[in-house]
């Protein structure tokens, strides 16, 4: 993330929001979100291999919001370079995260990409 005001960046962390917010209580959210989570069943699959020791329940919330839609991202939308992907998912867990969030993310995320 260059500028914190980059229109990208400011959509993604109202999908992080959405998805936080849907794992405690039913909402209207976003379609992105939405559509993040129509997928989630293979989503958490992908989790399920990247992190084989942390299943998806296990995942403090916010940094498993991130986590789907980074994957979703990767491997469903294929809009952007995956290291762009990659990096915005670890200022977001910058963000929003705690402090072994941005190390947890780019882990598990460097072994989907490999």
């Amino acid at each position: 993330m260059r500028n914190p005001q980059d229109p990208r960046h400011i959509q993604r962390q109202k999908v992080v929001e959405d998805l936080f917010k849907t794992t405690f209580y039913a909402q209207q959210i976003g379609e992105k979100a939405g559509r993040i989570i129509q997928s989630q069943g293979k989503i958490d699959k992908y989790i399920k291999k990247i992190a084989p020791q942390f299943p998806p329940d296990k995942i403090n919330k916010v940094d498993l919001a991130i986590l789907r839609l980074a994957i979703y991202e990767l491997q469903m939308e294929k809009k952007e370079p995956p290291k762009v992907i990659v990096d915005e998912a670890i200022e977001l867990a910058k963000e929003y995260g705690g402090e072994t969030s941005p190390a947890f993310i780019n882990g598990a995320l460097g072994k989907l990409v490999k």
